[in-house]
């Protein structure tokens, strides 16, 4: 639907801005889970390139339908990044490492699937990048078992957690760093810093969608506040937010 698109490409732009890339060249950043390609859409515009893998031959024919810009690689990540080492600026990952949590077979191990994952990308990566992937955790064992990993893997980061009081707006993106730790980005909408991520309530992605009680995600005051809040940060002029912020107009005044 074309809610869920909205909301793919919104997390795909605050999954490229936490990479913090540099802005006079072009990258080459590879996407996780790729899908049918809405999060590349994004990355070809900003202009940087892309390659793409996802485990789904019929998204992967989407994207190829669609003609999206990068190069797209039918594979299951679970099984490790086969690129030579230091070959991306940086990792992005829109709703899927998450499914690197379910042993589908009997002799998959989900923390060895994360582990392989996770220290396959390490070396795909070119030091002092990022790797940036927002994922629904179904609970904390679950954040808790994909971060022990990527940490074991080498990486270094954290949970950057947007909105964490909205239950609609509530966002994770696994920040992660190669060789050079930076400093973690700030949340958006986290005005108390102190936010424990303990406290942090999960929820899985059917039920998040669900909640919305079918209003539009897009024009909603959520929305309109997470775009200011972008633009502020881009350094554009913005109109200060006040209690009609977002709210519908009567049909005549």
């Amino acid at each position: 639907s074309s809610r869920v698109v909205e909301i793919q490409s919104q997390m795909s732009e605050r999954a490229v801005e936490l990479l913090g890339l540099p802005e006079d060249r072009p990258c080459l950043l590879l996407d996780v889970g790729c899908g049918s390609g809405l999060s590349g859409d994004y990355i070809s515009e900003e202009g940087h390139y892309w390659i793409g893998m996802d485990i789904s031959p019929a998204m992967l024919d989407v994207a190829v339908e669609r003609e999206v810009e990068g190069d797209l690689l039918l594979a299951d990540v679970g099984h490790g990044i086969p690129f030579r080492p230091g070959t991306f600026d940086g990792c992005i990952s829109i709703s899927a490492v998450q499914w690197l949590c379910n042993a589908d077979k009997k002799s998959h191990s989900p923390s060895k699937r994360l582990y392989r994952f996770f220290s396959t990308l390490y070396t795909a990566l070119a030091r002092g990048s990022r790797a940036v992937l927002q994922l629904y955790p179904e609970n904390s064992e679950q954040l808790e078992l994909i971060t022990a990993q990527a940490m074991r893997a080498g990486f270094t980061g954290g949970m950057v957690v947007d909105y964490p009081n909205s239950a609609k707006a509530k966002k994770f993106f696994l920040c992660l760093f190669v060789g050079t730790s930076g400093t973690l980005p700030k949340g958006l909408g986290t005005e108390c810093a102190n936010e424990e991520l303990h406290q942090a309530k999960f929820t899985n992605e059917r039920t998040r969608f669900r909640n919305v009680k079918g209003k539009s995600v897009k024009k909603s005051r959520d929305w309109i506040l997470e775009k200011k809040e972008r633009r502020r940060r881009q350094g554009k002029e913005v109109r200060a937010d006040t209690k009609y912020t977002g709210r519908k107009r009567r049909p005549r005044f």
